[in-house]
């Protein structure tokens, strides 16, 4: 079993004021290896099995010890590059229902694709498709988020379509729904998808807060210079937010003619540059029993680099924040939560806990 020494950087919050940062390990689960090429990980709300999500196309799951397959998708999702099986999500009453939902890129055509499927126990039915989102001009920036909301939909982050410089212009455009947050309630049937944020490049993660308001934090991969994790307080209300892409990267002008097409501005909690940062991967803000230190501490990370940060606001001007490096793997694809919270890294290679 590998294990990391405690995290070795300084948490610094106020000009002249230092705290020691919360100390923690990444513990590699043997019982997740043959879990493939992990691109995410998570479980239903109370749910002791963790489910795996390999982007090949094949969700895994991790039951009475053992890892089986929960449903194989292969036939039906083109993976390779940025593209494949990249998110889970089970619905709020999976107890009952047994509804969950997945995130690939359709075999044939590299679309954006949302489908249900039914559990009966360990595994997995495929049962239909709700939503497909052309996305045919360039194979990279496909999104892959799935999460449910404190509003009890589903919540789906999607990519710009791709090239560089948002160069179809999706991210501004209101009748695409590339580029954008979406909700979808999956409860009504034949419901459609609606636009809830615009302007974003790549958001390959984003998460909802277990506590309080559920806030929302979203990890935007950037473009030359910068990458943005963003923060909103009140996700659930109706208003259209602009993330700024592809007029602002980060907090700074990208390309002067582009324009902004309407919704409140959000301005990024905090940026990363480049090569410090080159893929950001957004976390969770940490509620777990594991290691109580961290909790309130919001954790991402980026795939090309091996390092933690984690951020904790304070108040509306300051923050606490950490960086660690020591004993973290590189080539992280993303992070996940089980059922209580407690939180996990992914790569290709491994999986791993956070642990005291």
């Amino acid at each position: 079993m590998r294990s990391a020494v405690g995290v070795t950087a300084l948490l610094l919050a106020l000009p002249g004021t230092a705290f020691a940062a919360p100390s923690f390990k990444l513990r590699r689960v043997n019982a997740l290896n043959g879990a493939g090429n992990a691109v995410f990980l998570g479980a239903p709300k109370g749910d002791s099995r963790l489910f795996v999500v390999d982007q090949r196309g094949v969700v895994r799951v991790r039951s009475g010890g053992k890892l089986k397959t929960f449903i194989d998708l292969r036939s039906r999702v083109e993976s390779g590059g940025e593209r494949g099986l990249l998110s889970i999500a089970f619905h709020p009453r999976f107890a009952s229902n047994h509804r969950f939902f997945v995130y690939y890129t359709a075999a044939g055509t590299g679309d954006v694709t949302i489908a249900e499927g039914r559990a009966t126990g360990d595994r997995g039915t495929f049962r239909r498709v709700l939503l497909r989102i052309r996305h045919r001009e360039a194979p990279n920036h496909n999104g892959g988020q799935l999460q449910f909301g404190p509003d009890g939909r589903l919540w789906i982050g999607t990519g710009d379509g791709g090239g560089a410089g948002d160069h179809f212009g999706h991210a501004q455009d209101r009748r695409s729904l590339l580029g954008k947050i979406i909700r979808l309630n999956v409860d009504v049937a034949g419901a459609r998808a609606r636009i809830w944020g615009i302007g974003v490049r790549n958001p390959w993660r984003f998460s909802f807060d277990r506590a309080g308001r559920h806030t929302l934090w979203i990890g935007d991969v950037g473009q030359d210079r910068w990458e943005e994790i963003d923060r909103v307080t009140k996700p659930a209300q109706r208003s259209l937010r602009n993330f700024g892409w592809s007029k602002f990267e980060g907090r700074s002008v990208f390309s002067s003619a582009k324009k902004l097409t309407g919704g409140t501005l959000v301005r990024p909690l905090t940026v990363v540059p480049h090569p410090e940062s080159i893929a950001i991967v957004g976390g969770y803000v940490y509620r777990g029993s594991d290691v109580p230190a961290l909790r309130g501490y919001y954790l991402y990370s980026d795939n090309a680099n091996s390092w933690i940060r984690g951020i904790r606001l304070r108040d509306a001007k300051r923050a606490l924040r950490f960086k660690k490096t020591a004993g973290v793997p590189g080539g992280i694809t993303s992070f996940g939560e089980d059922g209580r919270g407690n939180v996990y890294v992914c790569t290709y290679g491994a999986i791993y806990r956070i642990m005291r």
